[in-house]
């Protein structure tokens, strides 16, 4: 079975999502800071009567905000119950891959370590597999630290 994903670009690397990670995209307009977050929770925003926290992956993984001229695009998720905008720097289609998930090959920057999964090739282009609830986990933990 060929699985669907969502094929982005984030912290300058192309990313491929599971589609059915992905509630939505979405052009972002207002984030509210939250004063006593970690630098990637850029902050709040609402989104048809809902409040998402709004998270900035790139922070996670290079450990510095994304300028807030950059900040306009966000996927949209449910994790745990809870509603989450992940900030992307673009998104460039949704298709599916017939060759599915493929085992990480070759040398890997090591910030992307801990949110790839695999490898999808669309088109004989390589896009890094993550999961939405991995960033989330992995930001809840730098918040604890």
């Amino acid at each position: 079975m060929e699985q669907l994903y969502l094929l982005a670009t984030l912290a300058g690397a192309r990313i491929a999502v599971d589609a059915s990670e992905v509630e939505a995209v979405v052009k972002l307009t207002e984030i509210s800071p939250v004063p006593g977050m970690g630098v990637h929770v850029a902050g709040l925003s609402a989104l048809r009567s809902r409040v998402l926290t709004i998270i900035d992956v790139a922070a996670l993984i290079h450990g510095r905000a994304t300028p807030a001229d950059q900040r306009d695009l966000a996927i949209i998720a449910n994790i745990s119950g809870h509603s989450y905008g992940l900030m992307v720097d673009g998104v460039s289609d949704i298709c599916r891959v017939p060759e599915g998930e493929l085992p990480l090959r070759g040398q890997l920057d090591p910030a992307w370590m801990p949110f790839a999964r695999g490898v999808v090739e669309h088109e004989g282009v390589p896009h890094l597999l993550v999961s939405l609830a991995g960033f989330i986990e992995a930001g809840a933990q730098a918040q604890a630290a």
